[in-house]
């Protein structure tokens, strides 16, 4: 074969423009169990040394069963590149401009979460759109621990073509 090979044309998918997206659709990311790894690099990451996040018996103690997730641990795992929504909006992302979050009940060590994110409302503008999409983590017993909202501007299709004149 002597066909061309395209770094611009290796994609997870095809580019979906604001008009393209529809509010209802989920997108799952990846479930995980947060071990001591976890808690370790998220100290180091952050700077956050309050012991309740890192000494067991200082949080039994104080009636935890085990280490309790920093909120922001808990809200990085909503991360939109660890799925597949930045691939699917592709090159017409413009920016992520804000997000919000409600911690509604512990997260410890050894837990296990299930981000996901669903498109609940779609604004259109003159040549973008705000994608207002609902961030939510479930623990493994399905309960909702996170509660939140992102923000993202995304082109219109129309805006994505290159003007003549």
């Amino acid at each position: 074969m002597t066909e061309t090979f395209k770094p611009e044309e290796h994609r997870f998918c095809e580019t979906h423009y604001f008009e393209d997206l529809e509010v209802g659709r989920r997108f799952y990311i990846a479930s995980r169990t947060l071990g001591d790894a976890n808690f370790a690099a998220f100290q180091l990451a952050s700077g956050d040394n309050h012991p309740i996040h890192y000494d067991v018996e200082y949080c039994r103690a104080r009636g935890h069963r085990d280490l309790l997730a920093h909120g922001f641990q808990v809200l990085i795992q909503t991360a939109a590149g660890a799925g597949v929504f930045p691939h699917v909006i592709g090159d017409a992302l413009v920016a992520f401009v804000s997000q919000s979050s409600q911690f509604l009940a512990p997260v410890y060590a050894g837990d296990t979460v299930y981000p996901a994110l669903e498109i609940v409302e779609l604004t259109p503008q003159r040549s973008t759109g705000v994608v207002v999409v609902r961030s939510t983590v479930h623990n493994q017993d399905g309960i909702l621990v996170m509660d939140g909202e992102q923000r993202y501007v995304v082109r219109r299709r129309d805006a994505a073509k290159p003007r003549k004149g």
